[in-house]
């Protein structure tokens, strides 16, 4: 395939974007897209054959790989931009759809399956076959992040619904469901996790954000709904995710280090997908949640894209400010580690929302965290707050305009003729390759256009919130691995003597993952330089089984993460 370069980007001979600006392939996409979306969905989309109504597949692929099975995160993410479409006026027809999409996961909600019952874990499970049955397979669970994005579509629903008099439906049909889906995230958010990729076990900056957004819409949706009981225990839960979520910031490197484990850089598209998906634009660029125009979103936003410029050969010989091409992370080796559609197109929707924020507060603020984001624009610029009257914020606005816009082109240059859409797109030709028809990268390119029309959708309550009463987070991450055979149903915990291991509570002991099993893991944040004592113990069928005597001790390192290995006695 040839290339040529035009503005700094490399356009391929023959694409559909070749001669194309932003607006055309807006016009041109936007459809295919919707048409893409609506494709595969149960039961009667035209490539979802099999799928029992409201199951979203994630892909028709069947074989390298195997998509056709619906994940709980996926699905929530794609109706939920449905659900914003119809809320909003834009799509009014999609009123049968999104019931029985409700339905369909009600349904799934009460599965067991390998990750438990629906009162024992089993929400925390991450797909399912389409005919609605439990997938026992080998694979990464569970993942906490499906539940929350499930009650935060849902809950966007149900408002819409009960302020426009459908009450009883509401709190009848949707409340039970938004009502388990966010329980199981108050009581679950501080175990470990597998990330959205899939691979890695332990707390995810991704998983973090969508559950403390879940339990914050939630408090709003229970007192709209009357549910006033679980109000107390939400925002308890939600405060301590809130402080738990700046643990996540790397102030050395200025970016956001994507997950507590996994041995990698962290640099990571589950940051930015996190930014988008918990924009608010009532909270300005409040950095506390990382909304999209915040200095450490930026500066995270930077370190992000910068660590694809050079592993790319579709990325050679772009300059340094114009946009490339973007994909889960720098070490990805899945599928040869290409790019992917719905990661480039999150840093085009990030872009876009800020630029939605600082038009409508009619300032920008450039400060030291974010100085080297603006600097790509203007070197001579310099930390303080700009006026929307002023030549710097029509300059850096406009620039940041056209390096969103340069993301989209990116996507749009590699999007073949037809208008579709695979996972990934090849590093080195940019052709497609991975599942065909993805669901996730159609529903992506539906959101990162509304961002560029300037569209946002609702509060979730992210303003003026705070970390004033939030401890110390200088801790260091602690991965504790045991093994351990245990008896189907039998699960191995740990506690110890700070409040971050509960104090040597018992009832309150952190459940460990087997996803290693017969080792056990978890990985958890405690006080840096600090001798700590701690135990593992079992509990089945209600009974408490505690290793000998004498505890186990750890000092923790002045900064950093360690893995501590044991055997059990």
């Amino acid at each position: 395939m040839r290339l040529t370069v035009v503005s700094g980007l490399a356009y391929a001979c023959g694409a559909l974007a070749a001669s194309s600006s932003v607006g055309s392939y807006i016009a041109s996409e936007s459809p295919v897209a919707k048409a893409g979306v609506l494709a595969n969905i149960g039961a009667g989309g035209s490539k979802s054959s099999g799928a029992y109504s409201g199951v979203v597949i994630a892909s028709p692929s069947t074989s390298n790989p195997d998509y056709l099975y619906t994940w709980t995160r996926d699905s929530s993410l794609t109706f939920k931009a449905l659900i914003d479409q119809y809320t909003s006026g834009e799509d009014t027809s999609l009123r049968t759809l999104i019931d029985e999409f409700v339905s369909a996961e009600a349904t799934l909600q009460q599965v067991t399956n390998p990750s438990g019952s629906v009162s024992t874990g089993g929400l925390g499970e991450p797909k399912f076959n389409i005919n609605e049955t439990a997938f026992t397979g080998a694979w990464g669970r569970p993942q906490r992040d499906g539940p929350a994005l499930r009650a935060t579509a849902v809950m966007s629903y149900a408002t819409y619904l009960y302020n426009s008099g459908n009450t009883t439906y509401v709190t009848d049909t949707l409340w039970p469901i938004i009502e388990l889906d966010l329980n199981y995230v108050a009581g679950n958010w501080n175990q470990s996790t597998f990330d959205l990729w899939e691979e890695v076990d332990s707390s995810s900056f991704f998983t973090t954000a969508v559950q403390h957004r879940s339990l914050r819409q939630g408090i709003i949706f229970a007192n709209l709904i009357g549910q006033t009981s679980v109000v107390s225990n939400y925002e308890t839960q939600a405060e301590a995710l809130l402080c738990f979520l700046q643990s996540y910031w790397n102030p050395t490197d200025n970016y956001v280090t994507a997950n507590t484990g996994g041995g990698r850089s962290g640099k990571d598209a589950n940051t930015v997908l996190a930014s988008i998906h918990t924009f608010d634009l009532d909270a300005g660029c409040d950095a506390t949640t990382f909304q999209p125009c915040s200095d450490k979103a930026l500066s995270n936003l930077k370190v992000y894209v910068d660590s694809f410029r050079s592993i790319y050969t579709i990325n050679d010989d772009i300059s340094s400010d114009a946009a490339v091409a973007t994909g889960r992370y720098p070490e990805d080796t899945y599928y040869n580690g290409n790019p992917w559609y719905l990661c480039t197109l999150a840093v085009a929707e990030q872009l876009y929302d800020a630029l939605i924020v600082w038009d409508a507060q009619d300032y920008l603020e450039v400060t030291s965290t974010s100085l080297a984001f603006f600097q790509q624009f203007d070197s001579s610029v310099a930390a303080g707050t700009y006026d929307s009257s002023t030549s710097t914020y029509s300059t850096l606005t406009s620039a940041v305009k056209s390096f969103a816009d340069g993301f989209t082109l990116i996507v749009a240059n590699y999007t073949p003729s037809d208008g579709e859409l695979s996972e990934q797109y090849s590093k080195s030709d940019g052709s497609q390759t991975s599942a065909v028809d993805l669901t996730w990268s159609y529903a992506s390119a539906l959101t990162a256009f509304a961002a560029e029309a300037g569209t946002s959708y609702g509060s979730w309550g992210a303003a003026n919130l705070s970390t004033s009463s939030c401890p110390s987070t200088s801790g260091v991450s602690v991965t504790f691995e045991v093994e351990y055979d245990t008896e189907y149903g039998e699960n191995l915990y740990i506690t110890g003597s700070v409040s971050e291991l509960e104090d040597w509570s018992a009832d309150d002991a952190l459940i460990m993952s087997s996803a290693n099993y017969p080792t056990w893991s978890i990985t958890v944040t405690l006080p840096a330089s600090t001798a700590i004592q701690y135990k593992y113990l079992t509990k089945y069928n209600g009974d408490v089984t505690w290793e000998d005597d004498p505890n186990n001790e750890i000092t923790t390192p002045a900064s950093g993460s360690v893995t501590q290995s044991d055997s059990w006695h």
